[in-house]
């Protein structure tokens, strides 16, 4: 595909407030909030509140499947249901599978975009034969010393009187004393966290096996283009737990994306680099790393940073839009 980048890395400092995306699970009464071990850029270890890798792909790819559809892309039995076995539940399509592993992903990257793009392990059968996922994700991290969780009492009333209930019942009820109120604590943290993504597109509707495109140009182009769409929406529409009541206030997001058009890396440093003492330690060193690559040749690798999530949303709509086709123009 022309104008299309070969890889695409991005990474941010996401002021989050008031949230509670990711728990751990929960000890009788209390919920307990996600805590991870982390060697800070001062060299010591710190634990922080933190949200798995797990639950942005599952944000992306929920996002992904909507626009899909709207797309009119191809799907699987499963990922048609959003099923989490995805192509594993297609039973038509298991039936019909090639007896390699070459030609069952052939099938499965032509049959679906979802398990194109998110990777699966096919098991059905007696096989086993992953396609690996063309998007990675790593744990979104509170910057040490820049984020608190804290512990909220909520109750839940049930003032259930019988008829027979005494004046005095009545009153207890609403004392407290009524043992059908259910106490609870839940945790909501607030604080600078840092963001990292990785996304191969130049896998798309690629074959690691055969070493071939599987699906032609102007489907990967489809394929690419609401792949970036989903991953726009994904910050803009961060899903996770307890959002019906705790619905995070995204304050701030400021970072950089970048781009390679060969087979040399798009850059990815981590926002964690420079503490709460150097904001920008790790733009200047993704900048620095370009610079680098390209010596003084062509300029293959791109960057580009952004202050405010309309200056990210602008940069990856510029970019979307200039994905075209081989032999169309941008």
């Amino acid at each position: 595909m022309a104008n299309t980048p070969v890889s695409l890395s991005i990474a941010a400092r996401m002021t989050l407030n008031m949230h509670s995306l990711n728990n751990e699970g929960g000890e009788r009464n209390q919920i307990q909030t996600r805590m991870v071990d982390i060697v800070g850029d001062d060299g010591l270890l710190h634990t922080v509140n933190a949200i798995s890798g797990d639950m942005l792909k599952h944000v992306l790819m929920e996002h992904f499947y909507r626009r899909a559809r709207e797309e009119g892309l191809s799907l699987c039995a499963g990922c048609q249901q959003f099923d989490a076995n995805r192509i594993n539940a297609d039973s038509d399509f298991m039936k019909g599978a090639g007896n390699t592993g070459a030609a069952l992903i052939d099938g499965l990257l032509e049959r679906c975009a979802m398990d194109d793009v998110g990777g699966i392990l096919v098991t059905e059968g007696g096989r086993s034969v992953p396609r690996k996922s063309v998007c990675e994700f790593g744990w979104v991290v509170a910057l040490p010393e820049r984020v608190r969780t804290d512990s909220y009492f909520h109750v839940k009333y049930a003032l259930e009187r019988g008829p027979g209930a005494t004046r005095k019942e009545e009153s207890d009820e609403h004392k407290g004393a009524n043992l059908g109120q259910s106490i609870f604590h839940r945790p909501a943290s607030s604080g600078v966290y840092a963001v990292v993504c990785h996304v191969e597109l130049s896998r798309v509707g690629y074959n690691d096996i055969t070493q071939n495109y599987a699906i032609s140009a102007e489907e990967r182009q489809r394929r690419t283009r609401v792949l970036l769409e989903s991953l726009l929406y994904s910050f803009l529409e961060l899903n996770g737990a307890m959002r019906s009541t705790q619905l995070p206030h995204l304050l701030a997001l400021e970072g950089f994306i970048s781009t390679s058009d060969t087979a040399t890396p798009a850059p990815l440093v981590s926002p964690l680099l420079g503490g709460s003492d150097e904001p920008q330690a790790y733009r200047e060193q993704a900048e620095a790393i370009v610079r680098a690559l390209n010596g003084t040749g062509p300029q293959h690798v791109r960057l580009q940073t952004f202050d405010t999530l309309a200056e990210f949303s602008q940069q990856m709509r510029s970019l979307i839009d200039s994905i075209t086709p081989e032999g169309a123009s941008a």
